[in-house]
């Protein structure tokens, strides 16, 4: 029996690791290196982001690729009646099952991982190689499309000489509600600043309008800083919630409880101190109503920190739940056609697990469930597996 475990095991593991490669190097080189490569990005750029996308190609990989080769090695195994044969022989299919179960919690804590590293360290990672790469990014699609545009900044040049933009439209769009800034120069230059993740234009002989009112002209050599990306990787008050590491949410969640009570302690004084004033006016201004959206907003924040390590590890582990549904219900339906086996295991999947997961994950986000409940499609997932591993074992 042992020698079967070794051989059931070797099998699992070897088609998981094969499709597995195939399907993470495909995403990353059709999805990922030919979209880099219409953006502008060179060849030695794209190099050194692969690495950076890599647990992002492989947390989408995983969960279906470990199901792939679970349908694969047990309706295989069923269609040539090898399972009939390990029951006539007196021993339980959960002899068989297990292996596979085994390897699918292994991989459920790599996903767990690899959902952790992609919005973390890969996310900020591609950051910096696209911030010590933005001036050869920016003249490259200049020079080929005569226009380049962020949500940070917009150009049209008439033509690129060098490192110098000629006729140069360019258009910054500011952080929040100011009005965007308008520049036309007769020329413009480009330099970036890796240190500081921002960029200096050069404008020469420039026109600069602010909004729809304010314009004035300066002649001669004028720098203008442009920031590439907002600092947020440590400031856990700012960074966005599904880019913030797993051992760093605790920390971000005790930082908004305490942004939270500030405010709340803040109103409550303030409403305090008017209803003993009588100056009751204040309290129903514009800015006072502000004071209670930035609360709600702080209050929404906290929900969604809340949910975040639920979801990460609910995603991680449908790796367990997906083998948990597909190796019982491969062994039942005894098909060779793998791709056959492999839709009506992944059925089920799709139409319960992932709505599920999204309708959870958006309404614990907001507050109106708790996070655990980010687990439902994977305690559904469960459910039916049970069932059909004992129909599997009892007939």
């Amino acid at each position: 029996m042992r020698l079967f475990t070794r051989y059931l095991t070797f099998e699992l593991a070897k088609i998981f690791l094969g499709t597995l490669t195939g399907l993470t190097l495909f995403m990353l080189v059709v999805g990922v290196v030919q979209e880099a490569h219409d953006q502008g990005l060179s060849f030695t750029t794209i190099l050194k982001i692969l690495p950076y996308l890599l647990p992002n190609a492989l947390r989408f990989a995983v969960p279906g690729t470990i199901l792939f080769a679970a349908c694969n090695v047990y309706g295989r195994m069923s269609s040539f009646n090898e399972i009939l044969a390990v029951k006539s022989l007196g021993i339980s299919p959960l002899a068989v099952l297990w292996p596979a179960y085994i390897l699918a919690f292994v991989t459920s804590l790599l996903a767990v991982w690899f959902n952790d590293l992609a919005v973390s360290w890969g996310t900020y990672g591609v950051k910096r190689v696209l911030i010590e790469s933005a001036e050869e990014i920016i003249y490259s699609v200049l020079r080929t499309h005569g226009q380049y545009s962020s949500d940070k900044i917009s150009i049209n040049v008439s033509r690129v000489e060098g490192q110098m933009m000629i006729e140069p439209m360019i258009i910054i769009h500011p952080h929040g509600n100011s009005p965007p800034v308008t520049v036309l120069a007769k020329s413009a230059e480009l330099r970036s600043d890796h240190e500081a993740g921002e960029f200096i234009i050069y404008l020469t002989d420039s026109n600069i309008e602010y909004g729809d009112n304010i314009v004035f002209s300066h002649p001669g050599t004028l720098p203008h800083v442009i920031p590439l990306f907002e600092n947020s990787e440590t400031d856990l008050r700012v960074a966005r919630t599904s880019q913030i590491a797993l051992r760093n949410i605790r920390s971000a969640i005790t930082t908004q409880q305490k942004i939270i009570k500030n405010f709340r302690q803040s109103l409550a004084a303030d409403a305090a101190y008017g209803m003993l004033t009588g100056e009751l006016s204040d309290l129903a201004t514009e800015a006072w109503q502000d004071r209670f959206t930035t609360i709600e907003h702080h209050v929404h924040r906290l929900h969604r920190l809340r949910t975040e390590p639920y979801r990460r590890w609910a995603n991680g582990f449908s790796c367990l739940f997906f083998v948990l549904v597909g190796a019982p219900l491969a062994i039942r339906m005894r098909n060779s056609d793998l791709m056959t086996t492999f839709g009506v295991c992944f059925l089920p999947i799709l139409v319960l697990y992932y709505p599920l997961l999204a309708l959870a994950v958006g309404r614990a986000k907001c507050g109106a469930l708790p996070p655990y409940s980010v687990w439902l499609g994977n305690v559904i997932l469960c459910i039916i597996g049970l069932a059909l591993m004992q129909r599997t074992l009892r007939h």
